[in-house]
């Protein structure tokens, strides 16, 4: 039997051509001049798209690339810096008020977005956070910071404090013991924590355009404004130009989670 061929490997194959098949019609568009119904592919192609996108409005682009990626990557550390400890509370402890706090932390999440970015909109512009950097991270931890303390919560759930206490027996500082013992445990539960602020962040339209007020241009903003323009190949093109960083950071947490249960194997 030849050993390339697992019985895995159809599956592999039929979640990547899953995964892959909404992109083919983003990936036709954005190298489509002329595409008219009822044909199945465009009638001319060409690279007008992806010129537009590079060379014509390319420095505007990157702009709200790094935009995009500067807001998420603060976003998702601050949100980890707060929902580190928060979660560990939840997850070990059993105080007064906890399940109250617990409904607290919904409460971003199950009122609708513009309902909640329009109420702090009136209170950033009393402090002056409109149109800002900070603004725009603030609203976005809004949303993103109950979702990294509920996943801490749960990985706190099942973490036995009792290595630490073994460590701290044997002589170590609660600094080694924080970076040697608590961290490479949980370390799993912070890739997911982060990777789930990262993309809800990344991901944020309608917050970024009422707390920003077209200041500060991410590429959501960015995208949809392309798409009410009408100019779908040019849409399409920016889409994977959007699409492509959140694959990456998949396949890297992917990856890193993958050698971290590895090791936890051997």
């Amino acid at each position: 039997m030849n050993k390339k061929f697992t019985p895995k490997l159809p599956l592999l194959l039929l979640i990547v051509f899953t995964v892959l098949l909404p992109f083919i019609p983003l990936f036709l568009w954005s190298l489509s001049e002329q595409w008219f119904y009822p044909a199945i592919l465009p009638q001319k192609f060409g690279i007008r798209a992806w010129h537009y996108i590079f060379f014509t409005t390319g420095e505007q682009i990157l702009d709200a690339l790094l935009a995009s990626v500067s807001v998420g990557l603060t976003t998702s550390i601050i949100s980890l810096l707060f929902g580190l400890p928060a979660g560990r509370a939840l997850g070990l402890y059993h105080f007064p008020g906890k399940k109250f706090f617990s409904l607290l932390l919904l409460l971003p999440i199950i009122v609708p977005p513009l309902s909640t970015s329009m109420g702090l909109h009136f209170w950033f512009l009393q402090l002056n956070l409109t149109e800002t950097f900070i603004g725009v991270v603030l609203i976005h931890l809004t949303f993103c910071l109950p979702y990294t303390i509920f996943v801490i919560w749960g990985v706190f759930t099942d973490f036995n404090p009792d290595f630490e206490a073994q460590a701290r027996s044997l002589g170590a500082t609660p600094l080694q013991t924080l970076t040697r013992v608590t961290l490479p445990m949980i370390y799993p539960g912070i890739t997911v924590a982060l990777l789930f602020s990262f993309l809800l962040s990344w991901s944020q339209y309608l917050s970024t355009l009422i707390i920003g007020g077209g200041k500060i241009l991410t590429l959501p903003i960015l995208l949809f404004s392309l798409m009410d323009s009408g100019d779908r190949p040019v849409a399409s093109a920016v889409s994977l130009v959007f699409i492509i960083p959140v694959i990456v950071v998949l396949l890297a947490s992917a990856h890193s989670l993958g050698r971290q249960g590895f090791r936890g194997n051997r």
